[in-house]
C-alpha cells in the first residue's frame, strides 16, 4: 500500500493491518519485557490468533476512525510503531502512542514516526488537540513528548496500577497552532 520514508531508506511507516500478525507478534516477543515496562502493551497477543485479533480490533477503529496502527519497519524488519486512539476528530481529540523493541531504540525512529503521524492527524485530519500519556518513570516516553514540543499539562497520580505498582501518569499534549509553529521554526532553520 504505502510506505513513508523516516528519514533515510532504511526505515519506513506503513499500514500494520491484521495480515501482519505473524510479524507483529515476533516483534512483541523480542521486546515484550523491555515494551511492557510500563504498560501491558501487547500482553494480549501471545500467539498468531490472539496478535492477529489485536490488529484487527485496530483495523475496526481505523474503520471507525477512532485510531490505528501504523508500522515502522527498518531493513524490511517490524521493529515498532505509532499509534492513534481515543481519535474524535469531532471535538478535534486525540491520543497517540509508541512501541519499540530495544535493538531499535537510540535511532530517533519513534519521534520520526511521530511526526509524519502528527503531521496527517493535524493537517489531514484537523485534529486540534494531540495528548501523550506515559507513566512519570517512562522516561524515554517522555522524552519523545519533548522532542515533539510537547508541554506537560499535569500528572494524574497513582492513576495506573501496573505490576503491583500504582504509577503516576503524565499527560503531555500539543495543540495543532503550535505543532505548526514548531514545524515551521524547524523548516526555517533547516535551510
Amino acid at each position: 500500500m504505502y510506505a513513508i520514508s523516516l528519514g533515510d531508506d532504511r526505515a519506513e511507516l506503513r499500514p500494520l493491518e491484521p495480515w501482519h500478525a505473524e510479524e507483529f507478534l515476533a516483534n512483541l516477543e523480542r521486546g515484550r519485557e523491555f515494551i511492557g515496562q510500563f504498560i501491558p502493551f501487547g500482553s494480549q497477543a501471545v500467539d498468531v490468533a490472539s496478535a492477529r485479533e489485536t490488529l484487527q480490533r485496530y483495523a475496526r477503529m481505523r474503520a471507525d476512525d477512532t485510531g490505528g496502527y501504523h508500522g515502522i519497519w527498518l531493513d524490511g524488519k517490524l521493529v515498532g510503531g505509532v499509534l492513534t486512539l481515543n481519535l474524535d476528530a469531532e471535538q478535534g481529540n486525540c491520543e497517540v502512542g509508541c512501541w519499540l523493541e530495544p535493538a531499535a531504540t537510540g535511532r530517533g525512529l519513534i519521534t520520526r514516526a511521530m511526526r509524519v503521524l502528527i503531521d496527517w492527524v493535524v493537517e489531514e485530519r484537523g485534529i486540534h488537540r494531540i495528548e501523550w500519556v506515559a507513566a512519570s518513570g517512562n522516561t524515554a516516553s517522555i522524552n519523545v513528548a519533548r522532542r515533539l514540543g510537547m508541554t506537560r499539562d499535569g500528572v494524574r497520580r497513582q492513576a495506573h496500577p501496573y505490576r503491583g505498582v500504582r504509577h503516576d501518569l503524565e499527560v503531555w499534549s500539543i495543540l495543532a497552532p503550535e505543532w505548526r509553529e514548531a514545524r515551521a521554526r524547524a523548516a526555517r532553520n533547516d535551510h
